[in-house]
């Protein structure tokens, strides 16, 4: 490598650093669950089902990447496969909601989002929705699909 093209090369890197950018800025940071081995199977084929862009938002790198999570938007909808079983799911007070054929347990949060959790399914599905969809549901109906074909019932 010649010496003005390590130069450049070097520039490059300083005014990166110096802005603090890297390749992986726009990454969502997603907490990874542990699962089961057969939890493990499940979720990666639900990835393989899921949406590349939800109520008009394309799909984002999940950091660290998995087949276990992933992300839309900005702020982002979150996807966590094989997440365990909430404790509210055993409250007889619990709200729960149905996307097309699918059942969710629905604990608004602290932050003005959504977390919905998939109910009688062999893995639990979790998906948070941000504030922005505080007073909408439709972007679930997006999962209905994906995890009706491959998150078998638990019935």
């Amino acid at each position: 490598m010649t010496s003005s093209r390590r130069l450049l090369c070097l520039s490059a890197a300083l005014l990166l650093a110096a802005a603090g950018c890297s390749l992986t800025d726009d990454a969502v940071a997603i907490p990874v669950p542990t699962l089961s081995a057969e939890a493990a199977k499940v979720c990666r084929a639900l990835h393989q089902e899921l949406p590349g862009s939800v109520d008009g938002q394309d799909s984002r790198t999940a950091d660290p990447g998995s087949d276990f999570t992933a992300a839309w938007g900005d702020p982002a909808i979150v996807l966590r496969c094989g997440v365990p079983r909430p404790e509210r799911m055993g409250d007889p007070q619990a709200q729960g909601v149905d996307a097309d054929g699918v059942n969710w347990l629905h604990e608004p949060q602290d932050n003005g989002g959504q977390r919905f959790t998939s109910t009688y399914r062999e893995a639990y599905v979790e998906i948070t929705f941000p504030a922005k969809y505080a007073h909408d549901i439709t972007p679930l109906a997006a999962f209905a699909g994906p995890v009706k074909k491959t998150v078998p019932s638990s019935l």
